[in-house]
């Protein structure tokens, strides 16, 4: 699919979603035949001409100013990661070819990983922005066992562990939210740099490979990860309800540290020491284990 097709099916399937009502429009009785906004009518509430709002629907965002952009997402009652997705899209379309060629980061500093390391109780990881999870600190990989191991030659990938993986099922309390969320993000990560290549791969396998994953897909949605809820089933300490943040890396862009905690006083909080003794006890397990079989 072209950054064309990606512009325009993101604008008419936010359109389509909007009522007259809801924008303050007459409905002009049950005879329309579009679901949503008629073009004209987001023109009109954006005011630009009706051509020109065609032009942007075709995906022809290039040119097109700021002031224009927000006019269009007033009109289409954009939330501000949709507003962040439509900026993104305009810019993409002027992007110089070099631009083009940038990769999400492959690899974490030493010094991040000491970070996310001397955080001693609470779950942390550290993912790029196609959800490859790049280091992790001892109770994080505690936390995603099952997707840890996934990785082999490349690192491990939420997206790809949620839609392939049968574990993630169980594993996600609410598999449903949890997967519309991921491929939320991915969107929004694919507005921003739609010419990476180890993108389009991994959109291209789950696209492939899961149905479940091409229906979300074709929803043009988009999400910002950055604070919420993980209700999961851990195989070893069984039900978890934990918060988590989201930890912009300015020294790394499109890095960022996912901390989870659980609540003082709750079952999870138990929870979660248990399985950081677990953890512990598994890294002294390890050399032993090294030494018996060399």
């Amino acid at each position: 699919m072209t950054h064309s097709d990606d512009v325009r099916k993101f604008l008419s399937s936010r359109r389509s979603r909007i009522t007259p009502e809801e924008a303050g429009l007459p409905a002009y009785g049950g005879n329309r035949r579009v679901k949503g906004l008629r073009r004209e009518e987001v023109a009109m509430l954006a005011g630009m001409s009706i051509d020109y709002y065609i032009r942007l629907e075709r995906g022809n965002l290039s040119g097109a100013s700021d002031s224009v952009l927000e006019a269009l997402a007033r009109a289409l009652k954009l939330d501000e990661a949709e507003t962040a997705h439509l900026f993104d899209l305009a810019r993409a379309a002027t992007v110089s070819p070099r631009a083009r060629r940038k990769r999400s980061p492959q690899t974490v500093r030493p010094s991040v990983q000491r970070v996310i390391d001397a955080i001693t109780t609470a779950p942390a990881w550290v993912r790029n922005d196609r959800g490859d999870v790049l280091a992790s600190n001892d109770l994080g990989r505690a936390l995603y066992l099952d997707m840890m191991a996934d990785g082999g030659p490349t690192p491990p990938n939420s997206a790809r562990f949620t839609f392939l993986n049968p574990k993630a099922q169980e594993f996600f309390a609410d598999w449903e939210r949890s997967a519309d969320d991921i491929v939320a993000v991915l969107r929004s990560t694919a507005g921003k740099n739609p010419y990476d290549k180890d993108l389009s791969d991994l959109v291209g396998e789950l696209s492939t490979r899961s149905e479940e994953f091409r229906i979300r897909w074709a929803r043009h949605d988009v999400k910002h990860h950055r604070t919420g809820r993980k209700r999961l089933h851990h195989p070893i300490v069984g039900d978890l309800d934990l918060t988590y943040e989201a930890l912009e890396l300015p020294g790394d862009p499109g890095l960022r540290i996912n901390i989870y905690t659980a609540e003082p006083g709750t079952p999870s909080e138990d929870a979660l020491k248990v399985l950081a003794s677990w953890a512990a006890t598994q890294r002294q397990v390890a050399p032993a284990a090294a030494k018996e079989n060399p």
